[in-house]
């Protein structure tokens, strides 16, 4: 067997163009042989690294490790440590002892030079790594190098910086899925890279290949970040994927590339979470960097050719690019002032905390222009992150400022906003070297121009672009799943009216007429379980259903408000733990013109600019909130700012479930835990792009794709759209398959390949195994998890269509629950297979290692602990034999991944109490809750004796408990340990048991 491979020519690599990383490449094809051994393919690797000039390092262990280091510490610095002052210096900053992961990390990032004394009194600032010149940083690479923890582990790959393993990378076999490596990955995170004295903690990349394929990651330890879907493919500055091992070594691990990701291209957040930038958002700053670098040169600032805008579609990561770019911008020593320039409402928490970060006071979000003008008067403030309507005041009221002589880089962040009214043309004016630049997802052409100036003539040239058919070809954002409702037939001539006046002058007697609003309310509430997931999550700790949120988008403040009034009318009759916590905001006059084909208008936060009705109305919205979260927010200036600013955070962290909007957070605002837009609104190009686009950015497994209900006919103008900010074919790439070719298959236009529906699926699985408890060889066991795992992708997508409500079962309740338990035990397992022989080099009689365990889909298994704790009631009176009662009870629990740890805590609460006695749900519920509480208790108590925890040590367990999950990459867990020796490792050993220890009662009582 042979394929063909591309291999990358280094005397192309070495040729930037403009500096610019990838800006032009030639391959040249030649054929290899397909198959490697995982071994062959390590050896391959590091055979290619020697060539672009890494040194091979052959060091094994730790000790090796740590000697290794200091002799790279004392070339890059220049100095020699005596053995004693190597030791002090590793203590005081190096590896210091309660350093985790995050502390290391910032090491890496912000503060990598360490003023050390010497032992003869001189001071010197040791560096481990040089940012200034890059080039100053040695490499090198070794491989299976060992490292202990809970276990004895054996790395692949891994590329030292100045002695620092800062990338990572764990390699599979052609033909095993890559999954696997990562999950090897947070594996070795859980075990051994994060043990005490292992210099893996300040690994910032991970980089994961079977070969055919490449990805890399960031260390981070953000729950939210830790999902294989955040893993990223490595492009050109073009888009073109480089996905096979030999290509990407060649040009990711290309010295200078290599050392510019590290230096330049990473982001340490305020929250503590690494970020890697993606090939599109390096290929963009550095667009800009050259377009200001040779503007410069060629006396061009103040001119339209010293600036352009960056085409990156909605969703892809505009704003870190944007960030990254200001930050880098201000290191020109050219360069007075950088100014980040945002539409108000886009001046969020999270971006003010960004830029105070970096330098404080660089922020300024009032309106009093005499605060900004003291910041751009300031010697040491060269960012200025502002809004445009205040920098626009600035403009007004300070015609002869000494700043318009400067050389000023302005951006835009979101320009499609902001870039045609008065307030961009007076800042432009005022400049006379500016180097302007604007990001936006969705560029204004002559088609949607409406007679005013496009991006490219405010601009200038488009420097880069990276589309949503880019975005999704790499899993980047989701597809669209659009149902154009007609359930309505009354009303369909006014659902179908494109006509903006037309629109207007039927609106109150039709759109808004009270039969249709109803109809429209009641539909919603319907499906809004299903398109959600909402009936398949529980959260137990706040005892109610979960699942994603949506919003509806609605043509006007007078349609906000009767739907707000029609859900609480629809909803009064529903239980407070299944009704939907709805809110809304508004805050716009209703006849403010388009400034383009398709702008959503924009609001502001003037709430004394609406008519009476509408604020009164607003209050009672204002005061609904209020009570159900325990705030004080009103419509009165600031107050009701900070509400904006509230529900945004709410909405993100899925405490809104619906949420009613006119104008605001369709445009600009991100939240990954929204999946459905329901849209009364007529939206046209862009705006119906950017209010799509709130439902389409990744999260997990079970979001695949971003669900969109039309209440209005929009068939046409959602093609329209499509092709406008695509190409041609982006109608099939952007919109997802039909319920139809779900159910009955289909082929895959981009393989060609053949894809089997549900049916199929289900009757295949059910005439192989019909009785699956009774699988026993590993040949059937395979064969079982794969289809079952397909099974499982299947019904996820079909669960967002309404006509699978309907569908008829061919699986029974019974058998799923069997096959739903059979399928985790044999996850379980393989897993625990690996572990086993994981330092062994024998390979398992079957190979697991090709199956990607769809686990994640499990977990939205409607099984929770409340139904099975009614169920115990209503059982109980169905078996006179207890033994029964315990064994139906036992196997409904193991299939639920939710529920199989808390096992024996039920069948214990069972054995103990006198189910007789228990009248209802409410009483069992209580029963077993006070129950539980009180174990819980006992338990932790019982590892803080039991292990001599620290007094701060039950706190950091009930901490845990809360957040599901044990901090282990912190600081926090080595202060609660008790005092234990270093020696022999014993100190982290000690470490591991308490870990592994209050993870399992983590599992046990979490959520109660």
């Amino acid at each position: 067997m042979s394929e063909k491979s591309a291999v990358y020519e280094t005397s192309t690599i070495a040729e930037m163009t403009n500096g610019i990383i990838l800006a032009n490449y030639e391959k040249i094809l030649q054929v290899q042989e397909s198959y490697q051994s995982e071994a062959e393919l390590e050896e391959s690797m590091i055979k290619n690294l020697v060539q672009q000039g890494y040194e091979k390092f052959n060091g094994k262990t730790s000790d090796d490790l740590y000697k290794n280091l200091k002799i790279q510490i004392e070339k890059l610095n220049k100095v020699t440590f005596t053995d004693e002052e190597w030791k002090r210096f590793l203590v005081e900053f190096l590896d210091s002892p309660n350093d985790g992961m995050i502390e290391k990390t910032r090491k890496i990032q912000e503060n990598h030079i360490h003023d050390f004394t010497f032992d003869d009194g001189h001071l010197k600032n040791i560096k481990i790594i040089d940012k200034k010149n890059i080039h100053n940083n040695f490499l090198q690479v070794t491989n299976q190098v060992r490292q202990e923890g809970t276990h004895n582990n054996r790395y692949d790959v891994t590329i030292l910086v100045n002695g620092l393993p800062l990338v990572h990378i764990e390699l599979k076999k052609r033909g095993v899925n890559l999954h696997e490596a990562f999950n090897q990955i947070h594996r070795y995170s859980k075990e051994s890279f994060n043990a005490e004295n292992s210099l893996y903690k300040y690994v910032q990349i991970f980089v994961i290949s079977n070969g055919t394929y490449t990805r890399y990651f960031a260390n981070t330890t953000a729950q939210n970040k830790n999902h294989y879907e955040f893993t990223c493919e490595w492009a050109d500055a073009k888009n073109r994927v480089i996905r096979d091992l030999e290509d990407f070594t060649a040009t990711f691990f290309e010295k200078r590339t290599m050392l510019e990701v590290l230096t330049k291209y990473c982001v340490f957040d305020s929250n503590n979470t690494l970020l890697i930038m993606r090939p599109y958002q390096i290929a963009a700053t550095e667009r800009i960097l050259w377009k200001i670098e040779s503007s410069f040169q060629s006396r061009k600032a103040g001119k339209i050719e010293a600036g352009g805008f960056i085409w990156h579609t909605t969703g892809s990561g505009k704003t870190l690019t944007s960030f990254k770019t200001a930050k880098l911008a201000t290191e020109l020593d050219y360069i007075d002032k950088v100014f980040f320039v945002v539409d108000r409402k886009d001046l969020d928490y999270q971006t003010m905390k960004e830029y105070q970060k970096f330098q404080p006071d660089s922020v300024n979000g009032s309106r009093d222009t005499k605060e900004l003008k003291r910041s751009i008067e300031k010697q040491d403030n060269k960012i200025v992150v502002t809004t445009i309507q205040k920098l626009n005041e600035f403009v007004k009221k300070n015609s002869n400022h000494e700043i318009y002589d400067k050389h000023c880089v302005i951006i835009y962040d979101e320009c499609h906003r902001s870039q045609f009214g008065d307030a961009q043309k007076n800042i432009r004016k005022s400049f006379k070297h500016y180097y302007q630049f604007g990001f936006t997802g969705t560029p204004i052409f002559p088609e949607n121009a409406l007679g005013v100036e496009t991006t490219a003539g405010i601009f200038g040239a488009q420097l880069h672009s990276y589309v949503i058919t880019d975005a999704i070809r790499d899993e980047k954002v989701l597809k669209f799943k659009v149902d154009y409702n007609d359930i309505r037939p009354k009303f369909k001539s006014a659902e179908s009216e494109t006509d903006e006046k037309k629109i207007k002058a039927i609106e109150k007697k039709m759109l808004l007429h009270p039969e249709r609003i109803s109809e429209i309310t009641e539909y919603i509430l319907k499906v809004y379980n299903t398109k959600t997931h909402r009936n398949e999550q529980y959260d137990l700790k706040h005892r109610r259903l979960i699942g994603f949120n949506a919003m509806f988008a609605v043509q006007s403040v007078e349609a906000a408000k009767l739907y707000y009034e029609e859900f609480k009318k629809q909803q009064r009759d529903i239980s407070e733990e299944k009704r939907l916590k709805i809110a809304t905001i508004y805050s716009f006059t209703a006849n403010e013109e388009q400034n383009a084909i398709g702008d959503i208008p924009d609001e502001n936060f003037e709430p004394g600019a609406m008519d009476s009705s509408s604020k009164e109305f607003l209050d009672k919205v204002i005061s609904d909130y209020n009570g159900y979260f325990k705030t004080n927010y009103s419509t009165n200036g600031k107050e009701f700012q900070n509400y904006y600013k509230d529900l945004s955070q709410k909405v993100k962290d899925k405490e809104i479930d619906l949420l009613i909007v006119v104008g605001m957070f369709l445009t600009g605002f991100d939240a990954p835990t929204l999946n459905t837009l329901f849209v009364d609104k007529n939206l046209r190009y862009h705006g119906l792009i950017q209010a799509f686009s709130r439902t389409n950015r990744i999260l997990n497994k079970v979001k695949t794709f971003g669900n969109i209900v039309c209440f209005r006919n929009l068939e046409k103008a959602t093609e329209d759209a499509i092709k406008t900010f695509g190409d041609e074919n982006s109608v099939n790439v952007i919109l997802e398959k039909s319920y139809d070719e779900y159910i009955n298959g289909f082929t895959d236009e981009e393989t060609g390949k053949s894809m089997k529906g549900y049916v199929d699926l289900c009757n295949e699985i059910v005439d192989k195994f019909p009785n699956p408890v009774e699988i026993e060889l590993d040949s059937e066991k395979k064969e079982f998890a794969e289809l079952f795992g397909e099974l499982l992708k299947s019904e996820n997508i079909l669960r967002n269509f309404d006509e699978f409500e309907n569908f008829e079962k061919i699986i029974s309740d019974r058998q799923m629950q069997d096959m739903k338990s059979v399928y985790v035990d044999i996850c379980e397992d393989i897993r625990n297979a690996r572990k086993n022989d994981e330092n062994r080099n024998g390979e398992e009689e079957i190979d697991f290692s090709d199956i990607e365990f769809q686990i994640d889909l499990l977990k939205t298994d409607e099984i929770n602990l409340d139904y099975i704790l009614s169920l115990i009631l209503k059982k109980s009176e169905e078996h006179d034999d207890i033994e029964s009662l315990k064994s139906e009870i036992r196997r409904i629990i193991r299939t639920s991944l939710g529920t199989r740890a808390k096992e024996d805590l039920v069948m214990n609460f069972i054995n103990k109490t006198d189910l007789s006695e228990l009248k209802n749900s409410s009483d069992i519920l209580e029963s077993f809750y006070k129950y539980a509480n009180k174990e819980k208790e006992i338990k932790i108590n019982e590892l803080i004796k039991n292990e001599s925890l620290k007094k701060d040590s039950k706190r950091f367990i009930e901490k845990s408990i809360n957040k599901g999950f044990v901090d282990y990459a912190g600081a926090e867990l080595d202060s609660i340990l008790p005092p234990t020796s270093r020696r022999k490792g014993a100190r982290e050993a000690k470490k591991q048991t308490v870990l592994q220890k209050i993870r399992n009662i983590v599992e046990i009582f979490i959520g109660i």
